[in-house]
């Protein structure tokens, strides 16, 4: 066992300083996916700041109609909140659709968004992986790859990011707040994420040292006809194959507001900026869901084994889409 030093922080001042930026350092939140890497050997931090006495666990509303949503949230608070299922049912659906009851009351808003992919590649520090160890190659572009990215991956790396959550953030069009050792600053939930390209060791647009303290969402999107979709090996307890998050809203006919976020296709939640511009404006019919989906799918580059994911994404969304469709009409 790799010794190291913990730092129960009681301030977002008092962590950032003990984190200090060194990429040593480790913030643990509810520890449901940084411990489990550190048994593997994959993260082998000298400090851990331990978040969870920060006060950053509470739901709020804004003074716009949005809501203001702390990073130590616990997962099944989040899914079962009043104004969360009552505003934003997508988002409990999201949340409900990922791990287990038990791993739900541990783990947090912020952890979610910044665990780590389950690529078998990644958490297996026998193999090759660029993302563990940059420099070392993919193991997973000739091996197994049947879970793994068919939009925006590299040659650099083929993994996909596993949160449900974030998929749903996406299509809400959420932000995330920040705290570095500067500033504050706030970015969209749908760039939280990076694309691989030659640096798929970073996951997120996060700074060394800073601190995810909120998650907001809108009033734009509050109360619109949304669902959240998932596709798995297994009917629980499973990584989506792929996942949907849509918000539609249609007046007098035509598509007035429309989001589309796919999961388990990308090393982000990907959000399908082209489908979304097909569908605006238009009339929802099955055939104009369906040519905007596939226009949105075209750019997809599937690998040996995993070209399945492709039809499966577009009849998860189509079926979204059209039965948000069927509901928003007169």
């Amino acid at each position: 066992m790799k010794p190291f030093a913990y730092v129960r922080a009681t301030g977002v001042a008092e962590a950032i300083a003990a984190h200090g930026g060194r990429p040593g350092s480790r913030y643990l939140g509810g520890g449901t996916n940084l411990v489990d890497l550190m048994k593997l050997g994959v993260e082998v931090p000298d400090t851990l700041v331990d978040l969870s006495g920060l006060p950053l666990d509470s739901v709020t509303g804004t003074a716009d109609g949005g809501l203001r949503i702390g990073a130590g949230v616990r997962n099944s608070a989040l899914a079962g909140h009043p104004l969360v299922r009552d505003r934003y049912p997508v988002l409990a659906q999201a949340v409900l659709a990922g791990a287990s009851g038990q791993l739900r009351n541990a783990a947090t808003t912020g952890g979610n968004l910044l665990q780590r992919t389950r690529c078998p590649y990644f958490q297996d520090v026998s193999k090759p992986c660029n993302k563990r160890s940059p420099g070392t190659g993919c193991g997973a572009r000739d091996g197994v790859h049947r879970d793994h990215a068919v939009l925006g991956h590299s040659p650099q790396c083929i993994a996909t990011h596993p949160s449900d959550l974030a998929v749903a953030l996406a299509a809400l069009d959420a932000t995330v707040e920040l705290q570095g050792p500067e500033e504050a600053r706030t970015v969209p939930a749908a760039g939280f994420h990076r694309l691989p390209g030659a640096h798929p060791e970073r996951d997120t647009v996060v700074a060394p040292g800073e601190i995810v303290t909120a998650v907001v969402l809108p009033p734009g999107t509050a109360g619109l006809p949304a669902r959240y979709r998932k596709a798995r090996d297994r009917a629980s307890y499973a990584f989506a194959l792929a996942s949907v998050a849509a918000v539609l809203d249609v007046h007098e006919g035509r598509v007035r507001r429309v989001a589309l976020a796919f999961g388990g296709l990308a090393h982000r939640p990907w959000r399908a900026a082209t489908a979304e511009e097909r569908l605006l404006g238009a009339a929802p019919t099955e055939d104009a869901v369906r040519a905007a989906v596939e226009a949105e799918l075209d750019r997809a580059e599937p690998l040996r084994d995993n070209a399945f994911k492709v039809p499966l994404a577009r009849n998860l969304a189509c079926e979204v889409l059209n039965g948000l469709a069927r509901g928003a009409r007169p």
